[in-house]
């Protein structure tokens, strides 16, 4: 009766008693990742950049190539300094939105906004405009600083606001809160006329 079942336990692909050790040489002699490897690995570029519109790729790389406009300092060395944690604050006009991560303390980490993404006049306050500044502003907040999770702080009302917020979410970071901080007067300055159309 074992007999039979040891045959059965064969033809199934069971691991027997005197199987074990070979299984377990073999899982042993896979390749394991070094430390270098792995931090490689673990800084691997975001796909944000990847899934950006070819056009908006583009004029990102333009600018690249233009190189900063203000006069070279001398940098000391950078330091390399992880931010899990951060705010995200989006501002939403009429006209354009931006939006920028910083640090628990107000450090900016990343910025982007619509005029940088390439859009111009009516197409800056749109909706798709706040979900691609949203997209490149995670990319690099995400590969330079490690950001993983936000509390957003929306000011403005554009109708770029709920778009941006969808794409921090959509973009892999985990949003804690959300606090709208648009400024509202008391009955402050004394509106304009209205206009004659």
């Amino acid at each position: 009766m074992t007999e039979e079942k040891n045959k059965k336990n064969e033809d199934k692909g069971a691991p027997e008693a005197g199987n074990e050790p070979v299984l377990a040489a073999v899982n042993d002699s896979a390749p394991s990742l070094s430390n270098s490897e792995e931090e490689k690995e673990s800084r691997r570029p975001v796909s944000g950049l990847v899934e950006l519109p070819d056009s908006v790729k583009e004029k990102l790389e333009k600018r690249k190539e233009k190189g900063p406009s203000r006069s070279k300092k001398k940098k000391g060395k950078k330091k390399d300094r992880t931010v899990p944690t951060g705010k995200a604050f989006i501002k939403s006009t009429y006209n354009n939105t931006i939006v920028t991560l910083t640090d628990l303390g107000g450090n900016v980490i990343s910025w982007a906004s619509a005029g940088i993404a390439g859009f111009k006049g009516p197409k800056k306050a749109t909706p798709y405009a706040a979900q691609i500044i949203t997209r490149i502003a995670c990319t690099k907040a995400k590969e330079d600083f490690g950001l993983k999770e936000v509390s957003v702080f929306v000011r403005g009302v554009g109708i770029g606001r709920d778009a941006a917020v969808r794409a921090l979410n959509a973009n892999g970071l985990l949003i804690t809160s959300i606090k709208d901080i648009t400024p509202i007067p008391h009955n402050g300055c004394r509106p304009k006329k209205p206009r004659r159309v």
